[in-house]
This record gives structure tokens, C-alpha cells and sequence, in this order.
């Protein structure tokens, strides 16, 4: 599906969050976009997802309407760009620009529980998916629980070259349970989404 917003490129998206002070971080609203467009949730919507990155009551006031345009078609270049990667199923986790393992296993933390597993339900935890779909999900939160140790390994002290190492296979983990939820849950249902507005 050809995007009809182009993402503005990270370094121009970082700057754009900072002008809007917002407090969640490039690499989180990638996954918990990621999240949401696999998700389960079929009311929920990118508006509702973007409102998310802000605390409750500091969402950014929106001037002009011009201005209001521009905010929302800067987030859906992003959106489509994700939901383009994810059509392919060629979501990557995104790359970590730290060298220690402190920060990389903090980050990833974050961005599976935080991003990718907080957009997926998209604020709702009570939502029928299949039983194998349950178990993959599961498997993410387990996976998140993995960094949390690893980041309090590396504060105690716990060699870098040995945690990188195990970083590097709970990625490939992460990742591989990331794909399967793709190709057996998100483009189906992207899919369906898709026949059912041509018959319509």
C-alpha cells in the first residue's frame, strides 16, 4: 500500500517530538504504532494512539488549523510507513545507537512493554485473540521481563561483553516473535480490514 503521508526521516521526527515537548521518546511511538496496527482492538484509532505519547491533561494545544494539519500528517507519515513495514512483515526493532548494555536492555524493556505491548492492546487487556496469539504475546512480556534483568545485571556491575551477547539473542527472539505475530495475526487482519472496504 503506497504511504499517502512521507515520514519526515528520524532526525527531523526527534526534532518535532522536542518541539512539542513531547516525553516519549522516537523509538517507543515506532513500536506502540507498531502495536496498535497489529492490534486486536479494531476501534482503536491512530489519533487515540498519538494522544497516548503525551500525559493525560499535557497533549500539546494545537493553534491554527494549519498548524493542527501539519502535527497530524507528520504522525501519519510515520504510521504509514510502519503499517507499510508491517504489510511486508518487515518490522525491525529499531536500532539501539547506545554501546552499553545498561542502555540498550533499559531501552528494549521500554520498547516492547511500553510501545509494542501497550499499542497492541491498546488499552484494553480483555480482548478475545486466538490462544496461539495469547501465548505469543505472553512470550513478548516474558521477553520484556528478559531486558529488565539484563539492565540490572549490567548496574551491578555484570561484564558488557557477556550481556551483549544475550541482548543480541533475546533480540532475535523478540524479533522472531514479533514476525510471527505479524504474519499470523496483524496481516490477516489487515486484510480482512481491506476486502471489506472494497465491498463497501
Amino acid at each position: 500500500m503506497q504511504s499517502q503521508n512521507e515520514y519526515i526521516g528520524d532526525d527531523n521526527f526527534k526534532k518535532f517530538l522536542t518541539h512539542y515537548a513531547c516525553p516519549t521518546p522516537l523509538n517507543i511511538v515506532k513500536m506502540k504504532f507498531a502495536g496498535a496496527i497489529c492490534s486486536p482492538n479494531y476501534d482503536l484509532r491512530p489519533t487515540d494512539v498519538i494522544s497516548s505519547f503525551w500525559r493525560e491533561g499535557e497533549e500539546p494545544r494545537l493553534e491554527t488549523k494549519k498548524e493542527a494539519e501539519l502535527f497530524f500528517k507528520f504522525f501519519m507519515g510515520l504510521w504509514d510507513k510502519i503499517f507499510q513495514d508491517i504489510g511486508f512483515n518487515k518490522l525491525e526493532l529499531p536500532k539501539n545507537e547506545s554501546h552499553s548494555a545498561f542502555d540498550i536492555a533499559a531501552n528494549r524493556y521500554d520498547e516492547i512493554e511500553l510501545g509494542f505491548l501497550e499499542g497492541f492492546w491498546g488499552g484494553q487487556e480483555n480482548l478475545k485473540i486466538p490462544a496461539y496469539i495469547a501465548q505469543i504475546v505472553d512470550q513478548l512480556s516474558e521477553l520484556a521481563d528478559v531486558y529488565e534483568i539484563i539492565a540490572s545485571r549490567a548496574q551491578k556491575g555484570e561484564a558488557d561483553d557477556v550481556l551483549l551477547k544475550t541482548l543480541k539473542e533475546t533480540d532475535k527472539m523478540v524479533q522472531k516473535a514479533i514476525s510471527f505475530l505479524i504474519e499470523n495475526f496483524a496481516r490477516p487482519k489487515i486484510k480482512d480490514i481491506g476486502d471489506k472496504a472494497v465491498m463497501n
